[in-house]
């Protein structure tokens, strides 16, 4: 809805637009040519030349442009609101793991591209969810707390690149900081989604402690291991010019841990061999529990005075056009 920020500016309408009519209309009379004759009847059928109509809509433009001006020094603008809604909704933290095993090709283009497209496509699915997001390699941190704003999330994920933590894999730190991203959520249903292609081989907190806090805090956690059966190319060195070098490994994924951190706290353990089952999975947990809960969204303030300052512009320009062809006279 369009609202003035400063509606007290309005009061110069009448107070410059009634004395520039009386004016002109003042003017017209004073500058008007008289003539005496005897009578007038030779004159009455020539009616009023069209420049004479064409004087008032120039300076009806100009007023007009005017009006602009003012509505413009009013600030036209979308004001901020709070509105709340009752809408179906859980708390969920996605915990991606950004070690560098998952630039591993047995994905298109790679493990972590293929998981940043899929979690991508299920946040932009979830409307009314409170959603975080943790990255975890050798240690872990917290790149979105929980929010509400696909957009902001979306962008976070999309720009998440390697090598902004230590090397490694500390399963039970990344699923320590989602806990406590997550557990003060007013959700009734909270998830930890935890995508991992490794083992836990460094860390402070141990993978089956961290699963036992977060089944206190009725914390579900759903682990999916990212890697195919076989083997797979991983990076391994990065030569003189930069480049990556991937050598042809065996996939070694800790199963059994992520089966009981999953089983521990009342989730699931999935296994993503390629990037199509790894879109099911996300698909199947999409159809987590979901609880009623009063949900704020905040509108933000926008000033629109574009549209006005291009129509001032547009009856100014007109007005200038009018009196310097159609209307112009030499003195």
């Amino acid at each position: 809805m369009m609202n003035l920020a400063h509606p007290g500016w309005l009061w110069l309408l009448p107070v410059l637009m009634i004395p520039l009519i009386a004016w002109y209309i003042y003017s017209q009379d004073k500058n008007e040519p008289e003539m005496n004759v005897s009578s007038t009847r030779a004159f009455d059928d020539l009616g009023t030349s069209w420049k004479v109509w064409l004087k008032h809509v120039s300076f009806a433009l100009k007023l007009g442009a005017l009006a602009c001006l003012i509505v413009i020094l009013c600030r036209p603008q979308t004001k901020d609101s709070w509105s709340t809604s009752d809408v179906e909704g859980t708390d969920i933290v996605i915990a991606l793991d950004v070690s560098t095993s998952m630039l591993a090709k047995d994905f298109s283009p790679n493990r972590f591209e293929s998981a940043k497209k899929m979690a991508i496509q299920f946040v932009s699915g979830r409307d009314h969810d409170n959603i975080g997001l943790v990255l975890f390699a050798g240690e872990s941190f917290t790149q979105v707390p929980m929010t509400m704003d696909n957009a902001t999330l979306v962008n976070a994920i999309g720009q998440t690149e390697m090598g902004a933590l230590e090397d490694g894999t500390a399963i039970g730190d990344g699923i320590a900081t989602a806990i406590n991203r997550i557990r003060d959520g007013k959700a009734k249903s909270k998830s930890i989604i935890l995508l991992t292609d490794g083992s836990n081989n460094t860390g402070v907190v141990a993978p089956n402690t961290a699963a036992d806090i977060a089944r206190k805090y009725g914390i579900k956690i759903y682990t999916i291991g990212v890697g195919s059966n076989g083997t797979a190319e991983y990076p391994v060195a990065i030569d003189y010019a930069g480049n990556i070098q991937y050598q042809r490994m065996p996939v070694v994924i800790d199963e059994a841990t992520l089966k009981n951190i999953a089983a521990n706290t009342g989730g699931k353990y999935f296994r993503a061999t390629s990037g199509s089952v790894l879109h099911n999975i996300f698909k199947e947990i999409d159809q987590l529990e979901k609880t009623h809960m009063d949900v704020q969204r905040f509108t933000h303030t926008e000033d629109h005075y574009e549209p006005w300052a291009l129509l001032l512009l547009g009856l100014l320009l007109l007005s200038l056009l009018l009196d310097y062809t159609l209307l112009r006279h030499i003195p």
